[in-house]
């Protein structure tokens, strides 16, 4: 389905599965991340290397699992935390404890200093993968994320793959902010995002791919017809 969804509808087409189908976060985000995690391995793998930029709403809660199936693919996988794992919400605080029981590397970074070595630590054979920022983003991006994403676009790499959307990227307008990754693939969910086809964006969207979180495909039709 060619379906283009705008912030308010993805929300509803979560929210909808939750209260109507009983399908939990958790799953959501589950499905989610394994997904990605399945692309990013089609297109950079078999056992790559990747570091995994994570914020600390959901969409860092994908790039925890993004990190999980990745390690289990047989890939070398490192992660950040750009804040504190007391900010973090439920489903993400959940996915981040796996992580950190698997005894993934981490590195919680709260201050700019240490986001900065992280980006200059980055290897020329890596995959970075952009999960700091999500579809709820509007505005401006505040310091240090803004500095950490203009490393993160300066540093040598193998590629860049943004979750959901490009961090920095208004998922409804299209348009860039004071600071946006420039990916080289995007993994959005669950349908394109109405910003997506703005001429603005494209230098952020990279190629798209479409991933499934498990909803039915007529509550994303209802929802996208309806507007509800």
């Amino acid at each position: 389905m060619n379906i283009v969804l705008s912030r308010d509808q993805i929300r509803s087409v979560d929210r909808l599965a939750v209260e109507r189908y009983k399908i939990s976060g958790v799953a959501l985000m589950e499905n989610a991340g394994r997904n990605a995690a399945a692309i990013i391995d089609d297109a950079y793998g078999p056992a790559g290397k990747t570091l995994i930029c994570c914020g600390a709403g959901n969409n860092g809660g994908d790039g925890c699992v993004i990190a999980r199936h990745l390690h289990n693919r047989g890939w070398q996988v490192r992660l950040m935390l750009a804040g504190s794992d007391s900010q973090l919400t439920p489903d993400t605080a959940a996915n981040y404890a796996i992580v950190q029981a698997m005894n993934v590397p981490i590195t919680v970074a709260l201050e700019w200093e240490t986001q900065r070595s992280v980006a200059r630590s980055i290897r020329d054979d890596e995959v970075v993968v952009d999960a700091l920022l999500g579809t709820g983003f509007r505005g401006e991006v505040r310091s240090p994320t803004a500095e950490t994403i203009g490393a993160l676009n300066a540093a040598g790499k193998r590629a860049t793959v943004a979750i959901d959307v490009p961090s920095g990227l208004d998922c409804d307008t299209g348009t860039p902010s004071n600071a946006a990754i420039r990916a080289d693939l995007t993994i959005t969910f669950a349908a394109m995002k109405r910003g997506f086809l703005a001429e603005a964006a494209l230098a952020c969207l990279g190629r798209i791919e479409v991933a499934d979180i498990g909803t039915p495909p007529e509550l994303i039709a209802e929802v996208a017809a309806t507007g509800a």
